[in-house]
């Protein structure tokens, strides 16, 4: 199956299998049954079967999935055996926490550079990386060549930022403003993370079931 035919549904759940079999993996599991590994992730074993099918044979008739190979099936498809160089741009509170609490190296990325206009921030060190002025981003870009980038400013920056990484060379984002750049930028990837959006969903679900009771 092509990788263009596959749906977002399952592809979103790949980190999540991957996730479930690193745990298994350290606990010391082997091999594990397409029911058993059901029972743990809340899935049906055939919508299992389904989205390991869209990439190829994984399994054993009578065996299950050896969970070791399996999960490195599954890193592979992620691409987390690549190292793509991502840079930071907003290195402010959310932007701080993010670049030092992530293990982005375990995720597929390397985080190369951080860069901010507040100089306030500008110059103090982010775990090994200093954060560098927005002057410098172009120089900093034709010489290191990011192809990401994670993009924590302001929305009403957020077009003209995108703007000029796209120029630069960006052809992925992991966006945490509150614009929307696909609107603007259909040629490129992007993840959208809006914190508040799961935060209110969790009040609704907390609500809906407060009704109930």
């Amino acid at each position: 199956m092509s990788k263009n035919t596959i749906s977002n549904s399952v592809i979103r759940r790949l980190p999540r299998y991957y996730r479930f079999l690193g745990e298994l993996e350290a606990n010391g599991y082997v091999r594990i049954s397409s029911r058993e590994l059901s029972e743990k992730m809340g899935l049906t074993a055939s919508q299992i079967r389904q989205d390991f099918n869209c990439f190829g044979e994984f399994g054993q008739q009578g065996y299950g999935y050896n969970v070791s190979d399996l999960r490195g099936e599954i890193g592979k498809i992620l691409g987390l055996d690549c190292q793509t160089p991502m840079i930071l741009i907003g290195a402010g509170n959310l932007g701080k926490a993010i670049s030092c609490h992530l293990d982005f190296k375990s995720k597929g990325f390397d985080l190369i550079g951080a860069f901010d206009v507040n100089p306030e921030i500008i110059g103090h060190s982010i775990g090994d990386i200093t954060v560098e002025d927005m002057s410098g981003l172009t120089e900093f870009c034709n010489k290191n060549k990011p192809i990401a980038a994670i993009l924590c400013v302001p929305t009403s920056a957020a077009s003209s930022v995108a703007e000029q990484l796209i120029s630069l060379g960006i052809k992925a984002f992991w966006n945490f403003t509150h614009f929307d750049l696909r609107m603007e930028h259909t040629d490129v990837l992007v993840e959208n993370v809006h914190l508040g959006d799961s935060l209110t969903t969790l009040s609704y679900g907390l609500n809906t079931r407060m009704d109930t009771e």
